[in-house]
């Protein structure tokens, strides 16, 4: 199959650079000519727009920084798509807006899948990386040795639009991870506490999280570069908040966090990095909270292996009802 990629940002560029290292047949397009360049150099083909690879493609993956240029490219897309044409959604967007677009694509005869992508941009780039697809079970198939390319374990989430739900979830609960991280190094620095043996305990004890473990680092290093900013937690959390609003689920950490969020936003600027999160604290409390010893990015020790299908627990249980 012949896939073509839409995107080619801090992680479509790392799951696009998964497919092309692993021999698929990849056409891709981003509005950045250089970075198609830097693909077309590395022997992917590229496309003019959207619809000559939806023409051209039998699958077509878009992985953008908003619904709204989700929703841009698939009207460039929609005329091109027929029978046995497959769209991949990416990005992490809204699962009321993939079940409209992929409506659309389904009512021309085609394939939609959602298929966010969780675990952080250095293991995107190994493909590493997790994956949660939402779609029909043929279609999931379909997919799925694009999927295992990719990422490292894949999860078949249910119908379309599941996987956004649980993808915004998942940054919900990061989102709070991180904030949590950062009161709780700034407070173990106010109190006299060596920040390298608070790192070590937080991370044998109940108190870890991935997120600790590695967002704290280039924390504590004074990078805070994890290639993710403020303007797309704030997104992402916002996200979260709808799909809670439209089920009536009464959030009170959620609201919490967008304020937290949005006062960062508002002194440093929505493209500051995220976890610099912990700078309204550092700027309150003069305290500056970095260590030595920890690395200025984060990079996956994990090597490269065939991804496979995460089988949910209790599932045979349900396959025996």
């Amino acid at each position: 199959m012949k896939v073509g990629f839409i995107g080619l940002g801090n992680v479509g560029g790392k799951l696009s650079g998964s497919l092309l290292r692993n021999g698929i047949d990849l056409t891709v397009h981003d509005l950045n000519a250089g970075l198609v360049a830097n693909f077309v150099e590395r022997g992917a083909t590229a496309a003019e727009g959207p619809a000559q690879l939806m023409r051209d493609c039998d699958a077509v993956i878009t992985c953008l920084p908003s619904p709204a240029a989700s929703d841009a490219v698939m009207q460039q897309m929609l005329p091109e798509v027929t029978h046995g044409k497959i769209w991949m959604e990416m990005s992490t967007t809204d699962e009321a807006e993939v079940r409209r677009l992929g409506a659309m694509v389904i009512e021309a005869g085609g394939a939609a899948v959602d298929c966010p992508v969780s675990g952080g941009c250095h293991r995107a780039d190994t493909g590493n990386i997790a994956i949660f697809a939402g779609c029909d079970r043929a279609t999931f198939e379909r997919i799925l040795p694009f999927l295992t390319t990719m990422g490292r374990r894949i999860l078949h989430t249910g119908e379309l639009g599941s996987a956004s739900v649980l993808k915004v979830v998942t940054n919900f609960l990061a989102t709070a991870n991180l904030i949590t991280c950062a009161e709780a190094l700034v407070t173990c620095k106010a109190a006299g506490m060596d920040l390298n043996t608070a790192y070590e305990a937080i991370k044998i004890s109940s108190g870890t999280s991935f997120v600790h473990e590695t967002e704290s680092q280039v924390i504590l290093n004074g990078s805070r570069d994890i290639s993710f900013t403020m303007d797309l937690v704030k997104k992402d959390i916002g996200l979260f908040q709808e799909v809670a609003d439209r089920a009536g689920v009464p959030l009170e950490m959620n609201p919490l966090m967008m304020k937290i969020m949005d006062d960062g936003i508002a002194r440093y600027g929505p493209r500051e990095l995220s976890p610099n999160i912990i700078r309204r604290l550092e700027d309150t409390t003069g305290l500056d909270i970095r260590a030595p010893g920890f690395p200025p990015e984060m990079t996956d020790d994990e090597p490269e292996e065939p991804g496979y299908e995460v089988i949910p627990q209790g599932a045979h249980l349900k396959a025996a009802e």
